[in-house]
């Protein structure tokens, strides 16, 4: 027996084992290969996972602000109702009553129904929508006016026509006026409350936070409280 003849079957296990081993390589490459491929699907199901729920945590979040924002300007329109209701009524008391005649009127009264119907007239604008001329008509009366009982009711209007026009820097020297020189009206409070809300809406956050927070602190319980706490959670604070 040469050597040749003995070399042969070694030879012959050595390519077997060699195309073994490498198929055996490529089964595992394969196999890492779906391994990544897996991950990778369950990194994407995760991620999309996370987006889904980071979404309907932002929608719910909204819902809430939409929610609160809803409240609060139910509530204003609530109070402007209610403020326009009383002048009415007011107006109603100052009509005479059937069957009876009216007293003949000194001066000084002739010239309070004046300023009634003055007012009336600039309230009825505003709720018909027509700020420009219910501003107009709420400046005439505080200059023709000065003293009038109706003075602090006239320049809460007047703001609220500036607000809604758009012009807040208008509007906060409206309320700022009744919180300086009206602070026993009961358009105090909600001066305050829409002076901080101008200010919102002029960009000036920390002012308008200070001041949201004097309504929350030193006038708890009251709706201008609960509506300025509503405005605070809106801001994240």
């Amino acid at each position: 027996m040469n050597a040749r003849t003995l070399l042969l079957p070694a030879l012959t296990a050595l390519l077997t084992l060699g195309c073994s081993s490498e198929d055996q390589l490529r089964r595992v490459e394969q196999e890492v290969g779906d391994l990544k491929l897996e991950v990778f699907k369950l990194r994407q199901q995760a991620e999309d996972g996370n987006r889904r729920a980071e979404a309907e945590q932002k929608a719910a979040q909204e819902a809430r602000a939409q929610d609160r924002r809803f409240q609060a300007d139910l509530q204003e329109s609530l109070r402007q109702v209610q403020d326009t209701t009383r002048v009415l009524n007011n107006r109603l008391n100052s009509l005479p009553r059937a069957g009876t005649r009216p007293a003949a009127e000194a001066p000084p009264a002739a010239q309070a129904s004046e300023d009634e119907r003055a007012f009336n007239a600039a309230v009825l604008d505003y709720n018909r929508g027509n700020y420009p001329l219910a501003t107009e008509g709420l400046g005439q009366f505080l200059k023709t006016y000065p003293q009038s009982a109706k003075r602090p009711d006239a320049l809460f209007f007047l703001g609220l026509c500036h607000y809604n026009l758009g012009a807040f820097d208008k509007a906060q020297v409206a309320f700022d006026r009744i919180i300086k020189d009206h602070a026993a009206s009961p358009q105090f409070l909600p001066a305050k409350l829409k002076r901080a809300q101008c200010l919102l809406k002029q960009g000036l956050k920390p002012a308008a936070v200070k001041a949201f927070r004097e309504l929350v602190d030193g006038f708890s319980g009251s709706a201008e409280a609960r509506t300025a706490q509503q405005e605070l959670s809106d801001l994240g604070l």
